[in-house]
């Protein structure tokens, strides 16, 4: 027998605190392979004269490995028994343990998604790297057209570009959804503007679609009315300013009831004293989206709307400056749970 191999087996024994581990070592021993079961198996080539001799080696190695087992499982059980009776503390565990929250502008998404979701919305995602053609011509666009402007896009290769809305989410969908169709496409953008205030160059989008027969200005403004009532709360009031978007005609822009001054704008800065805050667009789907997406027109109609999360945050919290949302600051955040 290999007196190396057998060394080392028997320290395996003597230091492991495993039971899984101990199980293992039984069957180095011995399992079909093992080291006591090779050395029976061998014993039978041996002269006749040294058989007896090597049959009783190997008896006395199989008695001295199956005690030792023994004994370590001994230890292993007793071992377990004595920690489990002992009332101990972990010193290494950290004391001062705080518990992590939503970030503000997330847990606005998430409660402007189980709004509409309470009135049959689906969440759709989409790509951030979007062509041309989704993010602009499909929505009524074309190469040329001023609306570009508005936009401040960064351009990639290849004709890509990051996307300057979640619109195009919404195109994609159309083309593979019959209506009626009621999504909403919350998603982060992305816009070449210098930083404020008020602005930045990345931002999160919430965009809506409609598409059924017989939808009307009606439908959005009930929608919108749901949706603000829900988040900042029952008396907020909405109001509806025309506008121009060019994927929606009519256009509106979607006002609320200053969450600060309550509407009165008196002495207000948040408002300007106007009484009133800017929080997106809106509109009836122009018909020429429609057919783009292979929508008949004449048949169905729909309505779309967006606006940022952290506009609404900044109401909500009454936060002056969008950019402390976004700013390494851990006790800003904080304020928030």
């Amino acid at each position: 027998m290999d007196q190396t191999s057998l060394v080392e087996l028997k320290d395996k024994i003597s230091s492991t605190y495993n039971t899984d581990e101990l199980a293992k070592l039984r069957l180095l021993a011995f399992g079909r392979k093992g080291i006591v079961t090779s050395y029976l198996k061998s014993i039978g080539t041996l002269p006749v004269k040294e058989r007896a001799k090597a049959g009783q080696e190997a008896n006395n190695i199989r008695v001295e490995l199956e005690n030792l087992l023994q004994q370590q499982l001994d230890k292993i059980v007793s071992h377990k028994e004595s920690i489990e009776d002992v009332d101990y503390i972990d010193i290494t565990i950290p004391t001062d343990v705080t518990y992590g929250h939503s970030h503000p502008v997330m847990a606005i998404i998430d409660d402007l998604v189980k709004v509409f979701w309470q009135m049959g919305y689906q969440v759709v995602n989409g790509p951030e790297i979007e062509t041309e053609w989704y993010n602009f011509e499909a929505l009524n666009m074309p190469e040329g057209h001023p609306a570009r402007d508005m936009q401040d896009t960064f351009y990639l290769e290849h004709g890509n570009l990051p996307r300057t809305h979640t619109s195009g989410v919404q195109v994609r969908w159309m083309e593979e959804h019959k209506p009626p169709i009621r999504v909403i496409s919350p998603g982060k953008v992305y816009r070449n503007e210098d930083e404020d205030a008020r602005h930045a160059w990345m931002f999160y989008q919430v965009e809506g679609l409609v598409v059924d027969k017989h939808v009307s200005l009606a439908d959005l403004k009930g929608t919108l009315t749901t949706m603000i009532k829900g988040i900042l709360g029952e008396d907020i009031e909405i109001r509806l300013r025309p506008s121009y978007f060019p994927y929606t005609e009519p256009s509106v822009e979607l006002d609320a009831t200053c969450i600060i001054c309550h509407g009165n704008g008196k002495d207000c800065a948040t408002c300007g004293g106007s009484g009133w805050l800017e929080l997106g667009g809106a509109g009836m789907v122009h018909p020429d989206v429609l057919l783009r997406a292979n929508i008949d027109p004449l048949i169905y109609s729909g309505f779309a709307f967006g606006f940022g999360p952290e506009r609404i945050a900044l109401i909500k919290y009454a936060v002056p400056d969008i950019r402390e949302f976004w700013r390494p600051n851990i006790k800003f955040l904080r304020q928030f749970p």
